[in-house]
């Protein structure tokens, strides 16, 4: 099932998830409901949080370079994430789909270790670079209650909120 997408500024976005205790079938629900929420929106990664549950739940698909095509068996659930090593820097232009339209450039680790546990409960562990780990990192904010504009340089996250509060009032007018 499709869920909504909550949007900034939506309070709930801010809420800081729990760990996950029991893998049952109502987590298997959770997980393919973001599955076809994510695709549905054009999604790279998903936070159970930004649809509302306050778990500590992501999931991430990275499309295929060379055509754009996300995989289903590329599919990464992990639940209970915890980056255990960061290594170097990098920036990249991210997106949001709780903050539709804005993209901006973020510092963030460019290598890194992640434990988490599958579905079912099972143990798994990732080394990764690139857009991987960006996303990783991405996702792992959410569960904070962090969005990507908070962490953007003080004028660059004014100008967001000034050029967002403008384009709210516009919307509103049609």
């Amino acid at each position: 099932m499709i869920r909504k997408v909550l949007t900034y500024p939506d309070p709930v976005l801010k809420k800081a998830s729990k760990d996950v205790e029991v893998f049952d079938s109502k987590l298997h629900l959770l997980l393919d409901d973001m599955y076809e929420t994510m695709i549905a929106e054009n999604g790279i990664g998903l936070a159970a949080i930004q649809i509302g549950v306050d778990l500590n739940v992501l999931i991430i698909n990275i499309p295929q370079e060379e055509d754009g095509v996300q995989i289903k068996e590329n599919l990464i659930e992990a639940i209970n994430p915890q980056i255990i090593k960061k290594e170097g820097t990098t920036v990249y232009k991210e997106g949001c789909l709780s903050i539709p339209e804005y993209y901006e450039e973020v510092n963030r680790a460019e290598k890194i270790e992640i434990v988490f546990k599958d579905r079912f409960g099972n143990d798994k562990s990732i080394s990764t670079d690139s857009l991987l780990a960006i996303a990783f990192q991405h996702e792992m904010d959410h569960l904070k209650g962090m969005l990507f504009v908070e962490r953007l340089p003080m004028l660059k996250r004014r100008k967001f909120e000034k050029e967002w509060k403008k384009k709210s009032r516009e919307n509103k007018k049609f």
